[in-house]
This record gives structure tokens, sequence and C-alpha cells, in this order.
């Protein structure tokens, strides 16, 4: 079970990004970049020389540091956790580690009933530093509101069954096809990982959540609905209770997007194939909608990204006028680690204008 909570819930009523993915009108429009916290920082680069990706994110002092280096230098409108979905597979005693230029990697892949079977379970205590880097942040970020995560199941069992990042998703599939009950038993303890994991970073006060499902657009619809959809549900209801704002995203869900708002986020995050007006139509009302500049045109030439900026924000207008409860303005993924810095600065400072 999570532990005791940290400290009371924030009030911030003013925060631009918790008014956009709740319905109401903000200040101004929100904006925040997904991997905000990386590579493309120089100071990132320099504090975290020498230390090992997993081990930075289970020092306290460290993640409450690297999290914060993107809101100093570019003003973003949130700040979102330092980690790693593996993070809480790690702290449950699954062997892996994030190798660099590959990603996860798991010492002995997941593949049957009895590797299932044996999978441990994780405790709320076991990721106790993260729960004390949220308590760090939420004494320097101000009125900034901090964005907690996790993998979903079906992502994370992709890293398990494949032993690592895979293009086709093929093991995770067979097992899927060949073998439901162990799937549903593997989705569902991953489940119980991630919501644990989540109500730890809750109770420790973060402001808002977002469940990635980076791998999802590997399925079909079909196959989406009856192989993950019940299992993000259940991750989506059992945090509904905490009262802030849910964001759900993955990469390549164009057919996956209505299905994808049906889980039970307030927000739904969307890549850069779909334009938002578009997105809006496949999700639905009532939910708000996050993204989606593509993350290549940060390397064009400023009018470039403005023009793209511009158009985006533009799409997003359309879909609030449709029915969409707010924008946060976002990448369509991550941040790339070649990106000029100053660009996202500037992006910022444009999207604010808009």
């Amino acid at each position: 079970m999570p532990g005791k909570p940290v400290r009371g819930r924030r009030h911030l009523p003013d925060a631009p990004l918790l008014a956009a993915a709740t319905g109401r009108t903000p200040s101004h429009r929100p904006v925040w970049f997904m991997r905000q916290a990386g590579r493309s920082l120089p100071e990132y680069r320099e504090i975290r020389s020498g230390i090992g990706m997993l081990e930075s994110c289970f020092d306290p002092a460290l993640v409450c540091e690297i999290t914060m280096q993107p809101v100093r230098r570019h003003q973003v409108d949130g700040a979102i956790l330092f980690s790693d979905i593996v993070v809480p597979l790690k702290a449950a005693g699954i062997d892996l580690d994030i190798v660099a230029g590959r990603g996860p990697v798991v010492a002995e892949p997941v593949r049957t009933a009895a590797d299932v079977a044996a999978l441990p379970r994780l405790e709320g205590d076991e990721v106790g530093a993260i729960a004390r880097a949220v308590d760090l942040l939420l004494d320097e970020l101000g009125g900034t509101p901090l964005i907690g995560f996790a993998g979903a199941p079906f992502t994370l069992a992709s890293y398990l069954v494949e032993g690592g990042p895979s293009r086709g998703h093929e093991r995770t599939k067979a097992l899927m096809y060949s073998d439901p009950q162990t799937w549903h038993r593997l989705a569902g303890a991953l489940a119980d990982v991630t919501i644990t994991f989540l109500k730890t970073q809750l109770d420790a006060g973060v402001d808002a959540i977002q469940l990635f499902d980076s791998w999802a657009g590997a399925l079909s619809l079909a196959d989406y609905r009856e192989y993950v959809l019940p299992h993000s549900e259940r991750v989506f209801a059992e945090i509904e209770g905490a009262g802030v704002p849910r964001i759900h995203f993955g990469v390549g869900t164009a057919e996956l997007l209505g299905a994808m708002g049906e889980a039970g986020a307030d927000v739904v995050g969307v890549d850069w194939r779909t334009p938002l007006d578009v997105a809006q139509r496949r999700v639905g009302d009532g939910k708000a909608l996050q993204g989606n500049l593509d993350p290549a045109v940060l390397f064009a030439s400023p009018d470039v990204v403005e023009a793209h900026a511009r158009r985006i924000c533009a799409e997003a207008d359309a879909a609030v006028a449709s029915g969409a409860a707010g924008h946060i303005f976002n990448l369509g993924h991550g941040v790339p680690p070649d990106t000029d810095p100053q660009v996202l600065t500037d992006l910022v400072q444009l999207v604010h204008s808009l």
C-alpha cells in the first residue's frame, strides 16, 4: 500500500495548465514538453555526468533539481517528475537496467504463466524516494503544477515480454493472441504496479498525472479494446478519487483516440500525425486535448516553428469550439536530445502570446 500522505493537496486555481485540463478558461494557453527535463539541456548533461539513469531516478535531490531545470529555463506551465516508466518495476525487484542508446533491458523476459505468477508486487514504500522527491519539488515550484506519471499496463508488459524495446512487438502480440488468460493476468498485475506508483505520487502531492501508453499504437482498435482498455480503465478509475487531472498519451494512436478517451482520462494527448480538430471528433466532447507539434519542426527555422505553432493553436481553438474542454500545448512526442534549448524557450513565449 502507498505510504501516508506527506502533505495536503495544493490549491492552484490560477494555474493555466490545470484550468485548461478541467474545462476552465486559463489566463494564457498553457505549454509544457514531454522530455523537457533531459538531454537537450546542458545543465542536465552536467549534473547527470557519471550517474546512471536508474540511480538518478532514486535520488530525491537529483530528481528535484532535474525536474526544476526546464521550469527555470523555459518558464513552462508544468513540471513533469523526472523518472522513467520502468522505475516501479525496478523498485519491485525486477532485474532490469536502462541501457544508453537502447532503453530498458529486462534480464529475464516474462513469457509464460509461471513467469507472470512469479512477478513481484510493488509496495508503496519501495518508491519512497520518489515521494520524497515530490515533497522537495512542492517547496520549489511555487504555483507551477507538478505532473506525476507512470507507464500503462500494455507498454510495461511489452518491455517485460520483449525483454526491451521492440519495433513489431511480435512476442507481446503472440502472448495476447495465443494465451489471453495469461496476458490478462500479466496486464492486471502491471495495472496494480501502476496504480500503486501513481497513488504514491498522488499521496505525496502531485497536481496532475499522465499515463504513458507509449506503444499502444502498435495495436488495432479491436485488439486495444479487448486486451488493453479494461486494464487502463481500472488504472484511471482507481485514481479518480484524488481529484487531479488525468492525462492519457500514446504514439501512433490516431485510430485509438476514441477508445483511449473512454479509458477515463480528463485530457487526451495527441501525437503529431492527427490534427487536433480531427482528434476532437474522435475523442468526443468534454475532454481537453494535449499536443501536438511534430518534434522535428524544432530543427527548422524560427519562422517555420512559429507557423506550425500557430497552425496547431488554430486547430486547437477549432477543437475547443467543437466541444473539447481545453488545450494544453505540447509536442506530439518527447523533446529530441539534440534540440536547441533556446528554440523551446522562444516557443513557450510564442504560445503564451497566442
